[in-house]
């Protein structure tokens, strides 16, 4: 009987899928479909839910099966994650034609730092209007599972300081940190493209034929890995689909409204930070509706997806081809933003924690001194944690035991952790983007008549101009 209902439930999404392919032909924009597949999902999870349960082993079978498409689409975009760092990083350098690599680098790291700082900021007052208390929460046998590993863990994390954090971003064997292996494995490869890039500049008075040579090959591999990167990008609203489809399917709902509370106060100052996020664009003269009429469709799949690195390869198109930022800027605010300053996961999550499990020790969380180190503690600890492997957990882990703070009551919110990591995501892409733009404009690295071009909304290509998706 699961197999005919399993059959089904495939039969399904394969007509949805051939729904958004029916679509792609009638010439509906790519951000219409990726928001079509998002709201599809969202449905055809919770009817999936409704019909046989979350923990069914019908919906286990069926997601197995929409995993092909939905894990499958998040493989490739990984899959050419690290070439693409790579060859953006170097070929950045490379093709520089002034020496200000250093500039645009402090530069992108004050930018991502500072709004590290301005989000943690709102957690803070978030969750100290929300009113949350980790003493009103009630554990569970898996809440107290995650407590006790995350004690253990913390042990480990301890063992290595900030200083040791820091020269660990260079690579004993790059090639190693190319696989994606090792805590530091996205920075470790954004420093040995540094290295080669400079080192391909550095030899173009002494060996002129060996640097434009190499720099040509350079240039070669990052034209053929960007047509990859749109090549897979097509495959997005189908992508979106699948997943959407398997989280909302599998969410255990009476969880969620258990820490109801916590996901309204996230989802507040995850919002809010978008409307600083805005602020700070018109600020620097940059129309927010724009922004997010052509950053939609990568913030979307971030959402879905819940992986910065995954969306690297989005980002960055997005900035490049319909933003008008140029290709130095945009390899580095992208590449840099998923190990630093994310705003969601660095920012907003640890600071609302801590002023959760504050009064838990009978400290006052809205003392201006604990709020004051809060913040500095927060920002710093979004760089000190750049590249290690747990996103948001490691980042509250770095703040609370600075702070002083068990960790171990950030079990409690084990249930609700994907839901609110699906707008934390979102928000960690938004800051590289901003960061990205704000930069540019700094830098003079931004072609303000690109960024305002409207008839690029719905595609991007990799070749200098649109392709349709």
């Amino acid at each position: 009987m699961n197999t005919i209902q399993v059959i089904l439930n495939v039969i399904i999404i394969l007509a949805l899928v051939y729904g958004l392919i029916w679509m792609k032909k009638r010439n509906y924009s790519f951000t219409k479909r990726v928001l079509t597949a998002l709201v599809v999902g969202i449905i055809y999870g919770a009817a999936l839910q409704l019909t046989y349960g979350a923990t069914s082993s019908v919906i286990k079978d069926s997601n197995t099966w929409f995993g092909i498409i939905g894990s499958g689409y998040v493989g490739l975009l990984k899959m050419v994650v690290i070439p693409l760092i790579f060859v953006a990083i170097s070929t950045a350098i490379t093709n520089q034609t002034s020496n200000n690599l250093g500039k645009s680098a402090l530069t992108i790291i004050s930018v991502l730092v500072l709004t590290a700082a301005i989000s943690a900021a709102v957690g803070i007052g978030t969750a100290g209007v929300f009113g949350l208390d980790a003493q009103a929460l009630q554990k569970g046998t898996a809440e107290v599972t995650q407590g006790q590993k995350l004690d253990a863990s913390l042990i480990d994390f301890q063992a290595k300081p900030f200083q040791e954090q820091l020269i660990g971003i260079i690579p004993t064997n790059p090639f190693y940190s190319m696989t994606g292996q090792g805590s530091n494995a996205t920075l470790s490869v954004v420093f040995f493209a540094a290295f080669v890039g400079i080192s391909v500049v550095g030899i173009r008075k002494k060996k002129p034929e060996s640097a434009e040579v190499f720099g040509k090959f350079l240039n070669s591999l990052h034209d053929v890995v960007m047509h990859m990167v749109t090549i897979i990008i097509r495959l997005t609203p189908y992508g979106v689909l699948a997943m959407m489809t398997k989280v909302v399917s599998t969410s255990k709902f009476n969880e969620i409204l258990r820490l109801l509370q916590f996901v309204l106060a996230s989802y507040v100052a995850i919002f809010i930070m978008f409307i600083i996020h805005a602020i700070i664009l018109k600020a620097f003269g940059l129309n927010p509706l724009t922004y997010f009429k052509k950053a939609a469709h990568v913030l979307l799949f971030a959402f879905t997806s819940r992986t910065s690195i995954g969306t690297l390869p989005m980002t960055v198109q997005a900035l490049t081809k319909k933003l008008g930022v140029s290709e130095g800027i945009s390899n580095l605010s992208a590449s840099l933003g998923t190990s630093i300053g994310q705003n969601g996961c660095a920012g907003i999550y640890p600071a609302m924690v801590a002023v959760m499990i504050a009064p838990a020790v009978g400290i006052n969380p809205l003392a201006p001194a604990f709020i004051i180190k809060l913040i500095i503690v927060t920002a710093i600890g979004s760089f000190g944690i750049a590249g290690v492997g747990g996103g948001a957990t490691f980042a509250a882990l770095t703040v609370l035991s600075i702070m002083g703070l068990p960790v171990g009551l950030v079990g409690l919110l084990i249930a609700i952790e994907p839901l609110i990591d699906m707008a934390r995501t979102a928000l960690n892409v938004s800051d590289s983007m901003v960061t990205g733009l704000v930069s540019g404009k700094l830098l003079n690295e931004l072609d303000i008549r690109a960024y305002k071009d409207n008839k690029n909304l719905g595609s991007e290509g990799s070749e200098g101009t649109s392709i349709e998706l």
